[in-house]
């Protein structure tokens, strides 16, 4: 019996599924928590689903990350989406594209998400410290690139938060911050992972093709068959299928990793004329990284 616990925030972006396999190399019990919040990219909880399911169905008795299958579960709040002033959100403005460091990027902030994701980890965290007697640590995917956009990212409020926590539980020493990757960026998560592939003995393409880092993912329908009635009617059945995009601040900050890292992005990517090779995705994102270094 193992007593590592850890809860985690999964986001099913690639900082959080990439914790998600430090936590399992590291041997951690781990209960995975998604918040629908009524994002407009909400393709990220289908693949967070998705990379647990695969994760768990890598689990067999004689190679299962120490013993334990990951616990998940979505955490309904999209009834906020109305409330919220955001561009991340149902009915907010359109994401804006470009590098993360520009300054329009502030309008992807969501008021107050991180405290309202974090009042709820909290309260799970110490129940599960309290179930088993035992400790159990928060872990977050957050990291120095997130510092200057999102306050909420970054270690103050993190210091602040947790001292109210601490106030108002008690037996809440039981209970500590995990986050690896505070000091880092977007490729030190990733080649982190790739190292964490390694470990677990699973494929680096089948994680990271189950996760979505794009603010603004690209739905195109696919045709699953045809069938014509007698009449000649023809009745057309298809299938949503989501494409990352390579134009907003978050797709451009994975694609520069995988640049850094020297491997292709196994996640598909589409753009308004459709469908885009990996080649497509390089030369563009390339261009707006050179942009945004002469304009420093």
């Amino acid at each position: 019996m193992r007593n590592k616990h850890a809860v985690l925030s999964l986001s099913g972006g690639m900082d959080s599924s990439t914790l998600l396999l430090r936590l399992l190399a590291d041997g951690y019990e781990v209960t995975a928590l998604s918040f629908d919040y009524g994002q407009k990219h909400n393709v990220e909880l289908e693949r967070a689903q998705s990379l647990v399911d695969y994760l768990n169905s890598q689990c067999t008795e004689n190679n299962c990350y120490g013993g334990c299958k990951i616990t998940y579960q979505v955490i309904k709040l999209d009834g906020l989406s109305q409330l919220l002033n955001s561009a991340l959100v149902t009915g907010g403005a359109d994401v804006p594209e470009g590098h993360y460091a520009e300054e329009n990027m502030k309008a992807t902030v969501v008021p107050n998400r991180n405290k309202i994701f974090s009042s709820i980890i909290q309260a799970v965290a110490l129940s599960i410290a309290e179930k088993n007697d035992a400790e159990c640590v928060i872990a977050m995917g957050i990291h120095a690139g997130d510092h200057s956009i999102y306050p909420d990212c970054r270690q103050e409020f993190r210091d602040i938060d947790f001292e109210a926590f601490k106030a108002g539980n008690w037996g809440a020493e039981k209970v500590s911050y995990y986050t690896p990757y505070l000091l880092g960026d977007k490729f030190d998560i990733l080649k982190d992972g790739e190292t964490c592939c390694e470990t677990l003995g699973i494929s680096f393409n089948e994680v990271y093709k189950r996760t979505n880092t794009s603010y603004k993912p690209i739905c195109i329908p696919k045709i699953l068959s045809v069938t014509i009635s007698g009449d000649g009617t023809r009745d057309i059945l298809t299938e949503n299928t989501w494409y990352s995009d390579y134009k907003s601040a978050s797709s451009v900050e994975r694609v520069e990793a995988f640049i850094k890292l020297g491997r292709p992005d196994p996640c598909e990517y589409a753009d308004e004329n459709g469908v885009v090779t990996w080649e497509h995705v390089l030369s563009e994102v390339t261009k707006v990284l050179d942009n945004h270094t002469e304009n420093k």
